[in-house]
């Protein structure tokens, strides 16, 4: 029986979304005979708590489905025993790492590895709260169905469960490490309207988190891949590919992680930096580890505040974030590439020492780059006027703290990746005691 851990990380009202992610799991249980814990973390205010514990509850109770509705003090309570029973040196700085005060799409996620590992997961299944499943004749379409079809098998034996599989035969004895696919709708990242106000700065704003000297024509195929998803086809039939994963066409609120991935390297714990979740995704494909790509695509939506006011600049502030990320991940990623096999062992597990040592040399880049990136992005927010300028005026006097930022995450990156293991054995030893339903 698989046990796994269906997450669904939350800062927002999401009521729905939990009741339909509830149906998932049960579907999981019934349908697969998985032992399915959905684990919900919340960092919503008190008042949006209530209303979830109260979705939550109203879930149907279904055999094998155990829900675990959690708030940041009863996080903090878990990630403290997990960090001192790990030996850390710096137990303080660790758990702001794992539970930092601002928002953190990594971070989230890492909180959900470990808390798998303390249920005693063999895999992580997340989606994500402004999203929803398409429906076929009516009922849900549940990516589920695929991950635990494939999902930590040998690739060899995984074959006769997809539609299609290319991958070399050389990888069929590795492990199906990820299972995941995209989404429907609108854009992932909320710079729509960018497009519609003037296409032409729109590429030149996308094409920003290109790797430094990529050329014209590599920056427009880059912005025209970027953040669409799987456009606007809605599902009728199910395909799937086993190989080495297409990670464009994988989506974060979409995704299923094998354990012996993530228990061995985290994500980075940037804070207001969209994108940060992604980076396993880049180490599955590079080590070489098989993985299957379906078409059961989530439906995408956005919530209001992302379009005005306070939630407008927060927003366009971890969108520019993300920008700067770049600087220090891209020399990772081409390490990664060119380690390619090199990053498995012999028992095909990733070595996260490897991975260390090419963000630990990361950090010294030259902000060079970073400095051209943030004067693009002021020329391009001013010609397009309105909220976008006084957004540049808002950016103008955080230059030099958001490059110290930049940077300073890369350093915590490092950090975390040396304390994970440790992380993942006190996970295991803490424990997470199961509700009373």
């Amino acid at each position: 029986m698989h046990r796994i851990c269906l997450t669904l990380p939350t800062n927002r009202p999401c009521a729905d979304t939990i009741s339909a992610v509830g149906a998932e799991a049960a579907h999981a249980a019934e349908h697969f005979g998985a032992d399915v814990h959905l684990l919900v973390l919340d960092s919503s205010d008190a008042a949006t708590f209530a209303v979830h514990a109260k979705a939550a509850a109203a879930l149907p109770p279904t055999p094998g489905v155990t829900v675990h509705h959690l708030d940041e003090t009863a996080q903090r309570g878990f990630l403290r025993e997990v960090v001192d029973r790990s030996g850390a040196a710096d137990p303080d700085t660790l758990l702001d790492l794992m539970l930092p005060d601002a928002v953190s799409y990594g971070a989230c996620t890492n909180r959900a590895f470990l808390l798998a590992a303390a249920l005693g997961c063999t895999s992580v299944h997340r989606r994500d709260s402004d999203s929803a499943y398409q429906l076929l004749d009516g009922k849900p379409v549940f990516p589920v169905h695929h991950e635990l079809r494939t999902l930590g098998r040998r690739a060899a034996d995984a074959a006769g469960a997809v539609t299609d599989a290319p991958l070399d035969p050389v990888h069929a004895e590795k492990p199906v490490s990820m299972v995941g696919s995209s989404f429907v709708g609108e854009l992932s990242v909320d710079i729509g309207e960018i497009r519609a106000l003037d296409e032409e700065l729109y590429y030149r704003v996308v094409g920003l988190w290109a790797r430094a000297g990529a050329s014209e024509e590599e920056r427009r195929e880059l912005v025209d891949d970027s953040f669409v998803g799987a456009g606007t086809e809605p599902f009728t039939a199910d395909r799937s590919v086993l190989d080495l994963p297409d990670i464009w066409r994988v989506d974060m609120c979409n995704i299923a992680l094998d354990h012996d991935v993530y228990e061995r390297v985290p994500l980075p714990p940037a804070t207001d930096t969209i994108g940060s979740d992604y980076f396993l995704l880049h180490v599955v494909r590079d080590a070489t580890l098989p993985g299957v790509v379906h078409n059961r695509n989530i439906v995408n939506y956005y919530t209001p505040e992302r379009r005005t006011g306070p939630g407008f600049t927060a927003y366009q502030l971890r969108f520019t974030k993300f920008l700067l990320s770049m600087l220090y991940l891209y020399p990772v990623y081409s390490d990664l590439e060119e380690a390619l096999g090199a990053l498995l062992d012999e028992q095909h597990h990733v070595r996260a020492d490897a991975i260390l040592d090419s963000v630990r040399r990361s950090i010294g880049a030259d902000r060079a780059e970073n400095l051209r990136r943030l004067a693009v992005l002021d020329h391009c927010y001013r010609q397009l006027g309105g909220k976008y300028r006084d957004f540049a005026d808002h950016l103008a006097p955080r230059r030099g703290r958001l490059l110290d930022e930049a940077q300073a995450d890369a350093e915590a990156f490092a950090r975390l990746i040396e304390a994970w293991s440790p992380l993942v054995r006190a996970s295991r030893a803490v424990g997470l005691a199961r509700p009373a339903r």
